[in-house]
């Protein structure tokens, strides 16, 4: 029996589904299905019923499942407080960022901090949030910034930041491209350019947020989810895009960005960066770090 084991069956209890439950492992589900195999031959029953369409758990399943669920727990929490004694005083900071974090904030950041700790080694790792919290939890990073989940664990501390303001992305011949702000109503006939909610959660969203009161349905085009894609798709006449201030920066030919109007006050609260650590966790090189954010957050807020 291993911790990888315990992790695909926990992982499979709480789907119930395992199609859900490879995409979250990042699995494929043939190997997700062998580790579960494997678990049930060295217990030597199952835990698991399986038909084509339906998962559940069997009793003894049931039975394991709690089990299982401490000692993966305390597998983690004991790696964790082993990760964290290596880490005392051995000058290294390990900094997750999504993209929009990444492309101003961190370099800013680093900048001072470099200036005052200069010996510390400073590891960054960009991605998105789903898959920064679980190495942070994990004890591979050390402070992320990211889009904070409606729900934030229990063992993470977060700080919210600041809201990063939203334009339109919108080819520089089109009709609409010479107006100074934008409303729903101007986007009628104007496919528009999303990601996959499940992958930007946020993204998504605050698209179809901003189509809500009024009396027609968007036309919704899904062919990336990496922004710089999606820019290009802007500039070859595909649609428009709704997205973050911030890629404007990029160097696009034939497209324009356009702020929304202001009324769209609830709108411009949908896209939240939050810093983000382990709770009661002690660490004077991240700490060192959080006093620059805090000392340099209404700078960095303008840029956003």
């Amino acid at each position: 029996m291993e911790l990888t084991q315990l992790r695909c069956f926990l992982t499979v209890a709480d789907e119930l589904h395992f199609g859900h439950a490879s995409q979250k492992l990042e699995m494929h589900p043939s190997a997700l299905g062998r580790y579960i195999k494997l678990l049930e031959a060295s217990l030597g029953t199952r835990l698991l019923s399986r038909s084509t369409r339906n998962v559940a758990l069997t009793a003894h399943g049931a039975l394991f499942l709690e089990e299982a669920r401490e000692i993966v727990s305390r597998a983690d929490q004991l790696q964790l407080r082993f990760q964290k004694l290596a880490r005392q005083n051995s000058g290294h900071l390990r900094i997750g960022a999504i993209d929009s974090a990444a492309i101003s904030l961190i370099p800013l950041l680093l900048h001072i901090f470099r200036e005052k700790w200069p010996d510390v080694e400073v590891q960054i790792m960009e991605d998105k949030t789903s898959k920064l919290l679980p190495k942070l939890k994990s004890g591979r990073l050390d402070l992320i910034f990211i889009r904070p989940p409606e729900k934030m664990d229990s063992e993470l501390e977060n700080k919210f930041l600041f809201y990063e303001d939203i334009v339109l992305a919108i080819y520089d011949q089109h009709p609409i491209s010479q107006k100074d702000e934008i409303h729903a109503d101007d986007l009628i006939n104007v496919p528009m350019i999303v990601p996959e909610r499940k992958v930007r959660p946020h993204s998504y969203d605050l698209t179809m947020d901003l189509f809500n009161g009024v009396d027609f349905k968007p036309q919704l085009i899904k062919i990336s989810d990496e922004k710089q894609t999606i820019i290009n798709m802007v500039a070859a006449e595909l649609g428009a895009a709704i997205m973050p201030r911030w890629v404007s920066r990029m160097s696009v030919p034939s497209v324009k960005f356009i702020p929304l109007a202001k009324e769209y006050v609830s709108i411009r609260k949908k896209l939240p960066i939050s810093a983000v650590w382990v709770k009661d966790s002690r660490d004077e090189t991240r700490d060192n770090m959080m006093v620059i954010v805090m000392q340099e957050l209404e700078r960095i807020s303008r840029q956003y």
